[in-house]
């Protein structure tokens, strides 16, 4: 199965690690069907564009998930933390995700460089969805924090 173009900033960083912005009705089915195992949640639940009722929609996909709600205004290392840890710890392959794929990107920004990924190669990746460094969406400064500190 090819990866789909249609689930927002859809990327494949490995054969292993997928990551997107927000899942729509059927992407949890879609994403079992590539071979996916554990799909790991960044998102708001009451966000707009959240996937209604996610964790029955994974649940029916029979996909492993967990769910750490990051506030776009306000991350903390906390959250980062929670995330590194649910990473490490699930069944690969694993889908993370959010609404636009940033919160992930900056995530996986940082935990690439505390497994010694090249600082610019980690960058870069981040780059392919956004640079919070350079951005002047409200807020993007606390992800840059985030994700290079």
């Amino acid at each position: 199965m090819t990866d789909p173009a249609d689930i927002r900033a859809f990327l494949r960083l490995s054969p292993t690690l997928t990551t997107s912005g927000r899942l729509q009705p059927g992407d949890p089915a879609r994403l079992a069907a590539m071979g996916v195992a554990h799909v790991i949640n960044l998102a708001m639940p009451d966000h707009p564009e959240a996937l209604p009722d996610a964790a029955a929609e994974i649940a029916a996909a029979r996909l492993g998930y967990t769910h750490i709600p990051v506030p776009f205004d306000a991350p903390t290392l906390e959250h980062y933390r929670a995330f590194a840890t649910a990473l490490e710890a699930a069944e690969t392959p694993v889908h993370v995700h959010c609404i636009m794929n940033w919160r992930v990107s900056a995530f996986l920004c940082r935990w690439h460089r505390e497994r010694g990924m090249a600082d610019d190669a980690a960058r870069a990746q981040m780059q392919l969805v956004w640079d919070p460094e350079s951005s002047d969406y409200p807020h993007a400064d606390k992800w840059a924090a985030i994700a290079l500190g």
